[in-house]
This record gives structure tokens, sequence and C-alpha cells, in this order.
């Protein structure tokens, strides 16, 4: 895949990179670390990619590919599950656990799905649907995440772009690490969801005391 995508935006550069993020944000099984990752070697290697702008158009491609589908979500709510495409990506049994996870985690959900391959879409279209969330509210989370993971795929492409064998070991390192943090991140919320829970209980039974006194 990152031989293929490589060769490929070579041929047709900034144009090819930003259509295949975009690509990515509909849904389309093509990863998008590796894109990125892609688009940060052909800068490193032709003088005419200025990986600066590479950036640029990375995180356009992102930000707009994600934003399609929330606002996709958003424009025309349940209708759009009658689409096959968009079926697939969300089914009414995933969209029951999204809205679950948004209830219990609120909007930090947005900001970990950018790092989640396979879950982003979903997520999004959801959150989307649910109708509940400020498109500007979308575009400052997601544009917040998009600030840490885009970077790192571009430039460590650029910076790596001599030696894709050691490149690819860094890039299974930094995936391993960003799944560290998500999981410390996830048991820190769980820990914070569970102390409020049981204060509130706590509360209540505090308050049932008084009232039987």
């Amino acid at each position: 895949m990152l031989d293929f995508l490589v060769n490929f935006f070579t041929d047709y550069g900034y144009t090819a990179v930003f259509t295949c993020l975009l690509l990515c944000g509909l849904g389309v099984p093509v990863p998008e670390d590796i894109t990125l990752v892609s688009g940060g070697i052909i800068s490193g290697l032709y003088e005419g990619i200025n990986v600066h702008l590479m950036l640029a158009v990375g995180l356009a491609g992102v930000l707009l590919g994600d934003s399609t589908m929330f606002l996709g979500g958003r424009i025309f709510g349940y209708r759009i599950q009658r689409v096959r495409l968009f079926r697939r990506i969300l089914s009414p049994k995933r969209f029951s656990q999204v809205q679950r996870h948004f209830k219990k985690y609120g909007l930090g959900v947005l900001f970990v799905a950018r790092f989640l391959p396979g879950l982003r879409s979903p997520i999004f279209l959801a959150g989307g649907m649910s109708r509940r969330i400020p498109y500007l509210y979308f575009l400052i989370i997601d544009g917040a995440a998009a600030l840490i993971s885009v970077p790192v795929w571009v430039y460590l492409g650029y910076f790596f772009a001599d030696n894709r064998d050691l490149l690819m070991n860094y890039v299974h390192d930094v995936q391993s690490v960003i799944y560290l943090i998500l999981a410390l991140i996830a048991l820190v919320a769980v820990a914070v969801y569970v102390k409020k829970k049981i204060k509130a209980r706590f509360s209540r039974g505090l308050e049932d005391e008084d009232q039987q006194i």
C-alpha cells in the first residue's frame, strides 16, 4: 500500500493526496495514516513538493472529509441510513452504541475518534445525526485532534523518506503509543464517570437519611 501510494502521489502530487484523504473521511478503506506518511515521503524525495504545503493539504483533506460525514448526518438525519453505503458505515446497532458513548463521555468521543481508524467515520456520522452538536464545536474538536495527528504522520514520512523500512517501524511504534495514550485516557474517563456515579449515590443516600430524620 505504501509503495503504491507513493508512486501515485508522485505522479499527481497534492491533488492526489487531498482526494485520497477526502475518500478516507468518507469511509473508503484506505489507511489515513499511510496516506499522510506517503505525502510526507514525496515531500522528502522531490524538491518540487513542499512539506509544509503538504501538511496544509493534509489538514484540509482530513477536515473536509470529516466535515462531509458529520454534515451529511446533520443535514439528512436518520434518512441517510436509507443509502446503502452509509447504512454499512453506521448500522442501527452501531448508532445506538455510539449514542451511548456520547451520553457517557460527551464531546470527548469526537476527539478520540480522530485517532481510531474504522470508528472515525461512524462516530462523526452519528454525531451529525444526533443534531445536538453544533458544527463549529465539531470543527474545533476535530481540528484540535488533527493538529496532533496529521503533522506527526506527514513529518515522519518526510524525515525518513530515504529509509522506508525504518520508517514503517516508526509508524508502528507511533501507532502503538497513540493506542496506549487513548487507553489511558479511556481509563481516566471511566474512573471519573464511576466516581461521579458513586458520589451521586452517596449524596442521595445522605438526603434520604436527612428526610427520614
